[in-house]
């Protein structure tokens, strides 16, 4: 569970290193964002030639979490950070072309494919 001005590692090689959430689009009034939600972030760290710039407004999709998932099955998975995958705003697509770290099964049952194939490792 992350709230609004969380800062969350970044899990691909667009540029940014630290994003910070400052919105859930399409949520209404929920502050709290979980794994597969698409949130609006600030870069506040970035490589110098990277795609994305530090102070840059993007969309992201959250990867991994530290609060536990409970899944249909009765387990739960949980890990080690909080880390996002830098999206294209019209596309839904990732920025990156490579995914670091393992990400949730439940990113590619939300529809991003893309992102779990680029990844190595799915939980």
């Amino acid at each position: 569970m992350l709230q609004l001005r969380s800062m969350i590692t970044v899990a691909d090689n667009s540029g940014a290193k630290i994003l910070q959430m400052v919105g859930i689009p399409g949520r209404g009034n929920k502050k709290i964002a979980r794994i597969g939600d698409v949130i609006t972030g600030v870069v506040k760290k970035a490589d110098p030639t990277g795609q994305v710039q530090a102070h840059q407004v993007t969309r992201a999709v959250i990867v991994r979490t530290r609060k536990e998932l409970r899944r249909p099955d009765g387990s739960y998975i949980r890990f080690d950070e909080n880390a996002c995958v830098i999206l294209d705003a019209k596309t839904q697509l990732p920025k990156g072309s490579r995914v670091f770290g393992p990400i949730a099964r439940e990113i590619k049952q939300l529809g991003f494919v893309k992102i779990a194939s680029l990844a190595k490792e799915i939980y």
